[in-house]
């Protein structure tokens, strides 16, 4: 595959009259709002069934500020958009990247928290809520039309910087993280996962409702998926955030699946 275009293979008519909730944590954004948008403006959906929900927090770069200013023509196209702010305080620490390992653990206790928010003040009578983070720069027309004909419950794409390229969204995974998206690529177009990954992700909105959340803690100690030994230090298994919610969905009886051949885009 070497472009978006090459992606409208997976394109199915897929339901058209379920409403949806696309739900985006925003921090330090400006940049990408614009691409954001235009993206969405992209999807062959009704957007009449579309709502937005977005939650801005800890910015420095006026993220909150530019997205007030969008709500008016936002919502002459949408169904319903909200805006909220909530900052948690989180910043990297100096000297230190936000994937370093020892910053993990607080900062995807932070996003999970973030994530629970957004979805409990937005959520209202929609059939489907999709994650997508701000950063996410391209993805077929058809991504949410695709993905709801699956008939999944819980179901993304495989998000990479390149086309054909390594995963970006390491936290989808099987086989105690051994196995993520690249190494199922060129096989079947709809996988089995044990965890997801939350740049791109389509969840049932009913699971939401009966308690499936992003566990801002470490979940699943004793479940036969969760990575051993694992990334978090001596003491500390389970697994947080996206991951935990897959072992948790895995709990509640509910299966996940990813599509490795449906590749969207993410900045770099």
């Amino acid at each position: 595959m070497t472009d978006a275009s090459n992606q409208e293979r997976h394109s199915s008519t897929g339901s058209s009259n379920e409403k949806v909730l696309i739900l985006t944590p925003v921090k330090n954004a400006s940049a990408h709002l614009d691409r954001y948008f235009e993206c969405l403006a992209q999807l062959d959906y009704p957007r009449e069934l579309i709502s937005l929900g977005l939650l801005e927090g800890d910015s420095r770069d006026g993220t909150y500020e530019k997205l007030q200013a969008l709500l008016p023509s936002l919502r002459q196209r949408y169904a319903r958009v909200m805006l909220w702010k909530k900052d948690y305080g989180l910043q990297t620490p100096a000297g230190l990247r936000r994937w370093s390992p020892v910053f993990q653990i607080p900062r995807r206790q932070i996003l999970a928290r973030v994530r629970n928010h957004l979805l409990f003040r937005s959520l209202a009578d929609e059939a489907w809520v999709l994650w997508l983070d701000v950063d996410v720069i391209e993805y077929p027309s058809s991504l949410l039309r695709t993905l709801i004909a699956t008939e999944r419950e819980i179901v993304h794409p495989h998000c990479v910087q390149t086309y054909g390229g390594p995963t970006f969204d390491l936290n989808a995974w099987c086989d105690q993280g051994r196995v993520h998206m690249d190494d199922l690529r060129g096989g079947a177009d709809l996988v089995r996962l044990d965890t997801v990954g939350g740049t791109v992700l389509l969840v049932r909105a009913d699971l939401h409702r009966d308690g499936l959340i992003f566990p801002p803690f470490l979940y699943g100690r004793a479940h036969p998926a969760v990575r051993r030994p694992g990334p978090w230090g001596e003491g500390n298994s389970g697994e947080i955030e996206t991951e935990g919610f897959g072992l948790m969905a895995a709990d509640m009886g509910y299966r996940c699946w990813g599509m490795p051949n449906l590749e969207v885009l993410h900045s770099k």
